[in-house]
C-alpha cells in the first residue's frame, strides 16, 4: 500500500508517544493519536498500570482526550493512527465514536501474542458485523518501527509476565 506523506508524519508521532512512554512509569508502549482535518484533536499512550484502569488504552486515552476537547462524543471524519493493532474493546470505542478510519503499524503477526486476545478475533469482523461500511482499517504503515517497540512473536516471555495471559 502507498501511504501519504500525511499518515507517515502522524504514525511517527504515535511512535514518538510509544517511546516516551517507556520512560515513565505506570505507561506503556502504545502510542496514538487522532487526527482531523489535519489537527490533532486527541493523543496518548496506554496508560493501564499509571491509572489502574484497565480500559485506559492508549487509544481509549486519545478518545477521551479528544471528546474533551471537542465536546462531543463523535469523532467522524477523524483518522486514527495507533502503533499497534487495536484490540477489540479499542475498535469497538472506536465504532461507537464515529472515527472514519484506523490505521495501525505492528499488527498480530508482527508482535508476541500476548498483546492479543487469545481466541484471535479480528477486529475487521467488529467493524462489518457494525455495520460501519464507512470505517476503514488499514494496517502496516511503518510496521517493522512499530513492531520494535514490542516484544517479537518468537520472544520467550515466562507466563507470568505475559501482560494478556
Amino acid at each position: 500500500m502507498a501511504w501519504s506523506d500525511e499518515d507517515t508524519t502522524w504514525m511517527r508521532r504515535a511512535i514518538a508517544l510509544a517511546r516516551e512512554a517507556e520512560t515513565e512509569a505506570g505507561k506503556s508502549p502504545i502510542g496514538c493519536v487522532i487526527v482531523r482535518d489535519g489537527e490533532v484533536i486527541g493523543e496518548g499512550c496506554n496508560e493501564v498500570d499509571l491509572r489502574h484502569d484497565p480500559t485506559a488504552h492508549a487509544e481509549i486515552v486519545s478518545m477521551r482526550r479528544a471528546g474533551q476537547k471537542l465536546e462531543c462524543n463523535e469523532m467522524r471524519d477523524a483518522v486514527l493512527y495507533s502503533t499497534l493493532q487495536p484490540c477489540g474493546m479499542c475498535t469497538m470505542a472506536s465504532i461507537w465514536a464515529k472515527i472514519g478510519r484506523i490505521v495501525h503499524g505492528a499488527g498480530r503477526d508482527d508482535v508476541h501474542e500476548m498483546y492479543f486476545e487469545d481466541r484471535h478475533l479480528d477486529t475487521v469482523d467488529f467493524i462489518r458485523d457494525a455495520f460501519r461500511t464507512d470505517l476503514t482499517l488499514e494496517g502496516g504503515l511503518l510496521a517493522k518501527e512499530c513492531a520494535a517497540l514490542y516484544l517479537p512473536p518468537d520472544a520467550k516471555v515466562p507466563a507470568d509476565e505475559q501482560v494478556n495471559q
